[in-house]
């Protein structure tokens, strides 16, 4: 059973725990011990370490996530209903293939039974076994990744924490529909990379454009599978990462904001920490992302608009060439634009799809200009 790859919570966060309060969130989440195993027929949302940083070129030889989950247990939870399991940690396989592989199938078990997995690691390769969890699911699959670098490497590279994407493009089976990079630093990036990523018809923000306005990246993460943090993007004066010093990055409160979105994304059905490095005091921050997108994921609308439309406005906006379809929630004042299926090409995408997109396209709409994101979701649909 693919639960056996996961190893009981260490006694040193049982014995941490009986000194919390009832009102304390580790007094609310259920564990995996060595007398029982969560029924997880009950839970929504499950916690997984996994202790493999072989991927990374500062990897620490002894990986240990307690910190992380006592600074997290002694939180105090939001007004939540979902039920929260930790599950314990992957630990390291004999070569690295095997801990994806045992990540990979204790994720898409999870993912089959509605269960959202949050992932801590490790080295951020791992990303390369959550997204071939979704291999058995059919569905194309949307990633973002909120990171300094993208993480290209040589085709024949082995995948690692600074290749990982590579081999997320070129393997089969291919389901990757769109990739998102949010917070890269250009310094970091080749221009080959840069221009790749344009090539591909991804999509990619600069840090300087996220922090002037946080709200841009909401619309992509409405429309991830797969939210893949990199914590060498938030600068260490506030994630405490002085072995692997950065001057530059996201804040606390700004990271904390991003996993809110990932959380509140109703596709969003895995979430992903990595290159922890190991300190106590990168510890409180792993913490306070994984609260936000929990507070995030019991805020969910779940109006990704598949369904009934009658909760939303349709706006159709003629251009000179063509309408474009846009459709805004009473609920929540979200705006969608439409991807029309094209009947006489081969399509990724078999029908008409609602991409989440900004106020703000609606508004270049008016002005008779096409959003960009509109027109790489477009190119990318056409096989």
């Amino acid at each position: 059973m693919e639960f056996d790859f996961l190893k009981p919570i260490a006694n040193e966060v049982l014995e941490y725990l009986d000194g919390l309060t009832s009102q304390q969130l580790g007094s609310k989440i259920v564990l995996h011990t060595t007398e029982q195993f969560p029924d997880l027929n009950k839970i929504k949302i499950a916690i997984i370490g996994v202790l493999e940083n072989r991927g990374s070129n500062n990897a620490i030889s002894d990986s240990d996530l307690t910190p992380v989950r006592k600074e997290l247990y002694g939180l105090f939870p939001g007004n939540w209903n979902a039920s929260i399991a930790d599950l314990g940690d992957i630990l390291p396989g004999n070569s690295v293939e095997d801990t994806y592989f045992a990540l990979k199938k204790v994720v898409a078990s999870l993912i089959k039974k509605k269960i959202t997995p949050i992932v801590i690691g490790g080295s951020q390769d791992l990303t390369y076994a959550i997204y071939r969890g979704y291999d058995d699911l059919e569905q194309m699959v949307n990633l973002v990744s909120i990171d300094s670098k993208f993480d290209f490497g040589k085709e024949n590279e082995d995948v690692s924490a600074s290749s990982y994407l590579t081999k997320i493009i070129i393997d089969e089976p291919n389901n990757l529909f769109n990739y998102c990079n949010v917070g890269y630093q250009t310094y970091f990036n080749s221009q080959e990379e840069i221009d790749l990523i344009e090539k591909l018809f991804f999509d990619a923000y600069r840090l300087g454009e996220v922090s002037n306005n946080i709200s841009i990246s909401e619309p992509v993460f409405r429309d991830a599978d797969v939210v893949s943090i990199d914590l060498h993007s938030i600068k260490s004066a506030d994630s405490g990462n002085f072995i692997s010093f950065q001057p530059n990055g996201f804040n606390g409160k700004e990271i904390c904001s991003l996993a809110r979105y990932a959380g509140i994304s109703d596709k969003v059905s895995s979430f992903g920490i990595f290159n922890h490095n190991n300190s106590a005091q990168e510890s409180v921050i792993i913490a306070q992302i994984i609260w936000y997108f929990i507070e995030g994921f019991h805020y969910r609308s779940n109006e990704y608009p598949f369904g009934s439309k009658e909760n939303y406005i349709k706006y159709n906006v003629p251009l000179e060439e063509q309408e474009l379809v846009f459709y805004k929630s009473d609920k929540t004042d979200r705006w969608w634009i439409e991807i029309p299926f094209i009947s006489n090409v081969n399509n990724k995408l078999k029908r008409n799809t609602l991409l989440p997109c900004s106020y703000d396209e609606y508004l270049l709409a008016c002005n008779q200009e096409l959003p960009e994101r509109w027109w790489k979701a477009q190119r990318k649909n056409i096989v």
